[in-house]
């Protein structure tokens, strides 16, 4: 990251199926190994399976489970006096949801199931419902900035 220099931020193109910019960077965050065609049939298989479970607008489940697992502080460790310090900090606009994304992917890959599509969707779904490990990750990130609010001065 250059010290000077700002860094602009890209614009993706929206997903050609449901004309999302949100679809479009959660595919690229589910994809390995450059093989983009198989992250778009698990994303793609994922959302049928939500279709045909919860019988509602899966792009709907989808927004609702990336809003749920989205944190809002988190803590950033400070060197103050030869004592590092875990400072709870705001989370900044564009790693609010990259964080909240990675942790939906990550806890889906940890399930036990059959195919990366229906771990997908359960946790999709749980998450839109409040439950899941993504949510469970923000909650803890949430109380570890609340325990260590008495350091909060530190912020700079």
């Amino acid at each position: 990251m250059p010290r000077r220099a700002f860094i602009h931020k890209r614009k993706f193109e929206a997903d050609p199926k449901y004309n999302s910019e949100l679809v479009a960077v959660f595919i690229r965050k589910i994809m390995l190994g450059g093989k983009k065609s198989t992250a778009q049939s698990v994303f793609y298989d994922a959302m049928d399976i939500i279709q045909e479970k919860e019988s509602k607008d899966p792009l709907s489940v989808l927004q609702h489970a990336v809003t749920n697992s989205t944190p809002l502080l988190e803590v950033r460790p400070r060197r103050v006096g030869g004592a590092n310090y875990q400072v709870p900090v705001e989370v900044r606009k564009g790693r609010d949801q990259a964080l909240a994304l990675r942790w939906l992917i990550k806890a889906s890959r940890d399930r036990s199931g059959k195919s990366m599509a229906e771990k997908l969707s359960s946790e999709l779904i749980e998450a839109s419902k409040g439950q899941g490990s993504a949510v469970k990750k923000r909650e803890e990130t949430h109380k570890m900035a609340e325990a260590n609010r008495a350091f909060a001065h530190y912020k700079w």
